[in-house]
């Protein structure tokens, strides 16, 4: 199996949202190739401290460096107050997160997360852990499979994606993702330009079988409690769905609660909300985006921790 080559998107920027300090202790919830990390390795001291999760126990395999700074966990980002706390470890000064799939998994047929290359239908970022996207599909029914690529795909044709699907299964099962392309591409009656059909349909698959956005909603506060004061989160995501629930948890965190109309307390008397918004969303330059056109919809955003409570 050739190597891909992984490119890090918005790297600067998110490392320097971070605001490395040379003893801090940080956390990479998504250590992919190690891009990310290896940048903020490269400010952090001798006594500073990493902790890198990933799932995906090719990335794990992927790293050969004996820095003794940097500890890799095979894990979901949603285990990390768990898996730190083992670790002695109950405040951070950062956490990044890099969401969705690696170049990696994308451009490797027998990881099964495109249609470019037929491959086996699997989806999963731990190979070695739960449903294949194959084995759902031949599972669930008609309504499950329409709700999840309506909900997770924003298609407007999941009704009749989801119907093929079932009519196709009860032919030979699904098991390849050209096979399930093919199906898509039949049920898609229109396809925006530049896009196959099935775009979607496998954005939603990925999702559902790795409960992408579930563990984000689980992972966000955990963040928060994790931070010591002054401490950075710093979220890159890259569809509307991701943005949506980091979007609004950090808004909700960083506003100020709201007293009824009369109440006699001044503003600067309210409780300090546990997050401040740091800047504004930051999207990948017109440069970056012409070098490495996966980062055209990433959206960086960042919050500090306050001294409010979580």
């Amino acid at each position: 199996m050739s190597e891909v080559a992984h490119v890090p998107v918005l790297l600067e920027e998110a490392v320097d949202a971070l605001r490395v300090r040379p003893d801090g202790t940080y956390v990479d919830g998504t250590f992919g190739r190690g891009g990310h990390s290896a940048a903020v390795l490269a400010l952090l001291g001798v006594r500073g401290r990493l902790f890198a999760f990933d799932q995906d126990p090719a990335a794990i395999a992927h790293h050969a460096g004996t820095d003794r700074r940097l500890e890799l966990i095979h894990g979901r980002f949603s285990t990390m107050t768990e898996a730190l706390a083992a670790r002695g470890v109950t405040r951070v000064s950062g956490v990044l997160l890099d969401l969705g799939v690696s170049s990696p998994q994308l451009d490797e047929p027998e990881r099964g997360f495109s249609f470019a290359a037929d491959g086996p239908l699997d989806m999963r970022m731990d190979p070695t852990r739960g449903e294949s996207a194959a084995d759902w599909l031949d599972r669930a029914t008609e309504e499950e499979i329409r709700e999840v690529v309506k909900t997770y795909g924003e298609e407007r044709f999941a009704q009749s994606v989801a119907g093929a699907i079932v009519a196709a299964r009860g032919r030979e099962p699904i098991r390849r993702t050209r096979q399930l392309a093919e199906v898509v591409g039949r049920a898609v009656r229109t396809r925006e330009p530049g896009k196959h059909p099935a775009t979607r349909t496998f954005q939603a698959l990925r999702i559902h079988v790795n409960q992408e956005l579930a563990q984000l909603e689980m992972t966000l506060p955990q963040a928060l409690s994790l931070l010591e004061p002054g401490g950075r989160l710093a979220v890159i995501s890259f569809h509307s769905l991701e943005d949506r629930i980091v979007k609004n948890f950090l808004r909700e965190h960083s506003t100020a609660d709201r007293l009824p109309r009369g109440v006699p307390v001044r503003a600067a008397d309210l409780p300090v909300p546990p997050l401040a918004l740091v800047g504004k969303a930051i999207r990948a330059s017109e440069a970056e985006v012409a070098a490495n056109p996966r980062a055209r919809s990433a959206v960086l955003r960042v919050a500090e921790r306050t001294e409010g409570r979580a």
